[in-house]
């Protein structure tokens, strides 16, 4: 006797239901019914066969994996390109030439030589056999990254100018006593406004009984362009403009602001030592020369020179311990020098000699080799009256080098100015790696790092060579 079937449980509300149970086939017996059947065994022309032909074994079931390194859209960096040293041809191919198989510096393609890793070198494995090809290269890139640099510390030490005023500008009193004194002008600070920019200028206000300026000196420092070393005019505060300010009239404004004069700093740099107060009055009258070599070349002269008429201005982005920078600002007193020829005496040698000496005396006695260079200097001004162009030339040689050593006693003047070229290629990569080193250590430049840079990125073999012999000779 048999007993019943067990009742199905009704199905899950979740559970798919199917009409028929799901049929599983295999993808190989499908196909092959789909393709013409082959013969197992060789047919005689015309006769048919009649046996059933054996089924093929079914295909095995593969399983697919997603691959888990897709490709992405992204650029590729020079720097994150890998490159491979070429692969040697078979010799046996038929796409090589057996010609081609022995790979050489002289029969590489120009696909082989280098990647882009090497491509900023600008050179090729020809030139890696040759050092004076390898020295050139270096040579001209610690030039180009000099000036790189030159330019850079130029911009962060002059910062935005201000630009002229114009009829929507604002100004403000920023203080009722003045920031700076020179021997015959005060100078306040003066606010401009125009929308949501400003900016901090200095209205220059003659001193009573003051002498009268020469109005081509105002002139001509109102068409100057930018110099660093030079005080430039912005335009004029209109009278009535600051009510309660303590002077009549309209008067000029200057885009520096100054802190004090050279008089006033001598009083106080006197104290420190011989040797720091050296060094800082060179770097003084190197800035004061760049600034007459500027006026020289417009063809003025100043009529006298005086430290109370010579600006001090903190450089903006430098260290605040660096040496302050120097402007001109007394164009009251410039007449118009035309530049005389090639050797023609400088209009100013016979002052900057006398400025110089001036200074020297006012400390100790100093036994550095810069303190003898710059007593040597200040006889030359005086008796060979260079311009100032050259007279800057000795002050960075003295600053920097090359000193008198580099030629020795008795040396002919050949093999000497031959020296000077390779010292200059030797200094250029001291002081780009020194430059590189104070960079990493957090450590701001300083404006003495730029007038070096300035120097060694304009020298020639020919400008040290004349700088040296106005020094040496």
């Amino acid at each position: 006797m048999s007993s019943p079937e067990p009742p199905r449980e009704p199905p899950e509300p979740d559970d798919p239901t199917w009409s028929t149970q799901p049929t599983y086939s295999n993808l190989g017996e499908i196909r092959v019914h789909l393709l013409p059947s082959k013969a197992c065994r060789p047919r005689t022309p015309g006769s048919l066969s009649t046996d059933p032909q054996p089924l093929p074994p079914p295909l095995p079931k593969k399983v697919l994996t997603r691959t888990q390194s897709l490709p992405t859209r992204r650029t590729l960096h020079p720097s994150s390109i890998q490159v491979h040293p070429p692969r040697r041809p078979f010799l046996g191919s038929h796409s090589v030439d057996e010609s081609q198989a022995a790979v050489g510096p002289a029969c590489l393609p120009a696909e082989l030589t280098f990647g882009l890793a090497d491509a900023p070198l600008g050179l090729s494995l020809r030139d890696l056999h040759s050092p004076e090809a390898v020295h050139a290269a270096l040579a001209a890139r610690q030039l180009q990254g000099l000036r790189t640099i030159y330019a850079r510390l130029r911009a962060r030490l002059m910062g935005g100018h201000p630009g002229p005023c114009r009829p929507g500008h604002g100004f403000r009193l920023l203080d009722s006593s003045p920031c700076a004194e020179s021997g015959d002008t005060l100078y306040y600070r003066v606010v401009r406004v125009h929308g949501d920019a400003w900016h901090i200028l200095v209205a220059k206000v003659p001193k009573p009984g003051a002498d009268v300026p020469h109005p081509w000196g105002l002139e001509l420092q109102a068409s100057l362009s930018p110099h660093f070393n030079l005080q430039g005019l912005c335009g004029l505060v209109p009278e009535g403009t600051l009510p309660g300010a303590p002077w009549r009239g309209a008067v000029a404004l200057a885009a520096e602001v100054p802190e004090r004069t050279v008089a006033q700093w001598l009083a106080e740099a006197c104290t420190q030592p011989p040797e720091e107060f050296v060094w800082a009055v060179a770097l003084l009258l190197l800035q004061l020369s760049a600034a007459l070599e500027f006026l020289e070349a417009w063809g003025a002269a100043l009529v006298e020179l005086r430290p109370e008429n010579l600006l001090l201005a903190a450089p903006r982005g430098c260290a605040a311990t660096g040496p302050p920078r120097l402007l001109l600002a007394d164009f009251g007193r410039v007449c118009l020098q035309p530049p005389g020829p090639l050797g023609s005496p400088g209009p100013h040698a016979s002052q900057l000699g006398s400025l110089l000496r001036a200074l020297l005396s006012l400390a100790a006695p100093s036994t550095t080799p810069l303190a003898a260079g710059l007593e040597l200097l200040a006889a030359q001004l005086t008796r060979l009256r260079p311009s100032a162009s050259r007279t800057r030339g000795a002050l960075q040689a003295l600053l920097w080098g090359p000193g008198p050593e580099l030629r020795g006693r008795g040396a002919p003047l050949g093999p000497w100015l031959r020296a000077l070229g390779p010292w200059l290629r030797v200094r250029r990569g001291l002081l780009v790696l020194r430059l590189a080193e104070r960079a990493a250590g957090g450590e701001a430049p300083s404006l003495e790092d730029w007038l070096c840079c300035e120097y060694l990125a304009e020298a020639t073999e020919s400008s040290m060579g004349q700088a040296l012999a106005l020094l040496w000779d």
